[in-house]
């Protein structure tokens, strides 16, 4: 009887990527595309890559390591605009830079709000929307507290664009026509009255008046100093 073989030790099998940094942050978005952040460990990373799980740490330091190198990867594949003097223009560019670049892996996009992060190519997206709200006449202890807010929200609408659309409402006909039949039978004058618009959900739309909506907080703030 042949003895069933383990992982290989250091090395993946033959004809899969070689063990480097980028074949596991591949690896990992792989974990997290599937079964999402909490079921990421060195040992389900390295079941997708064929090798021992302790060959990663040659390359991460252990799930942190992995959860630092999506985060890296979300913000380095950003194509940051390059900007242009009207915080209108340059915030929603970067907005939708942040969001085409996270909608490859939505189930990984909240690792940007929770890792700390110091490459270079993690912290640039970071810089430039620092750098048009400073040049926009904010001074520094307005301008990282307006980062960090906008961040939240183009990850919490992301992560509505994603997981939460049924709640907001439906893309295709028979469940637009299913939801706003619950709504219009909820007993709730002001959810019946809404229906139809709350039945349809228009990823695209949901996501520019999110960002507009946004900018006219941004731009009030602005107007008062």
């Amino acid at each position: 009887m042949t003895a069933k073989r383990g992982p290989r030790r250091g090395r993946p099998p033959k004809g899969a990527p070689q063990l480097n940094r980028d074949a596991i942050v591949a690896a990992t978005l792989k974990v997290i595309d599937l079964d999402g952040i909490d079921a990421v460990s060195m040992r389900a990373v390295a079941a997708v890559l064929g090798v021992d799980p302790k060959s990663l740490y040659n390359h991460v330091a252990g799930k942190d390591g992995l959860l630092d190198a999506v985060a890296e990867q979300i913000l380095g594949s950003m194509r940051l605009p390059e900007p242009t003097g009207d915080v209108r223009t340059d915030l929603p560019a970067i907005g939708h830079a942040f969001r085409d670049s996270a909608l490859a892996h939505p189930r990984a996009a909240p690792l940007v709000l929770t890792r700390q992060l110091t490459s270079f190519k993690a912290l640039a997206p970071v810089d430039a929307v620092l750098n048009v709200l400073r040049a926009a006449g904010f001074p520094q202890h307005d301008a990282v507290p307006i980062l960090r807010a906008l961040v939240a929200t183009l990850i919490g609408t992301l992560l509505r664009e994603v997981h939460a659309g049924p709640t907001y409402g439906m893309t295709d006909a028979p469940g637009i026509a299913q939801r706003q039949a619950v709504l219009e039978q909820s007993g709730l004058p002001r959810l019946a009255e809404a229906a139809t618009d709350l039945a349809h959900f228009d990823r695209d739309a949901e996501f520019a008046f999110t960002l507009d909506f946004t900018l006219d907080a941004v731009m009030a703030r602005l107007a008062t100093r």
